[in-house]
């Protein structure tokens, strides 16, 4: 058992060696020209304006949450719809087709909750 853990030990060792090499022979071999342009932020190939602490708008964020989620339930949803017709054939067909609907519908539930609260609207309406 002490024989497994050496060879943890030792992948370990090896690969942490291998990193510190590679950079050491990086630092070595690069030349060591720092110049004020140089060591300046890069945007795209403009010059930074203003601060780095801007407020973003949260809603961008809840969009991408929603969106995030209806990709997973692709993602999970997929499979099920490429060996559905097997199950069929088993006898389960139903059984997973309500269960993928329950799936489904609980993410709708989800959506028009989201949608019911405006987080999908992208410019809010301010209630008087």
């Amino acid at each position: 058992m002490l024989f497994d853990f050496a060879n943890v030990l030792v992948f370990t060792a090896l690969g942490l060696g291998f990193v510190g090499v590679n950079l050491l022979i990086g630092k070595l071999l690069r030349p060591a020209n720092p110049q004020t342009r140089k060591l300046s932020t890069y945007e795209c190939g403009e010059p930074s304006t203003g601060s780095a602490w801007v407020n973003f708008n949260i809603r961008f964020y809840l969009v991408a949450l929603v969106f995030i989620i209806f990709e997973v339930e692709i993602a999970f949803v997929f499979p099920v719809a490429s060996v559905f017709r097997r199950w069929v054939e088993g006898g389960v067909g139903l059984f997973a087709l309500v269960e993928v609907l329950l799936f489904v519908g609980i993410l709708f539930l989800g959506l028009i909750y989201a949608w019911v609260k405006g987080d999908l609207d992208w410019v809010k309406k301010v209630k008087a």
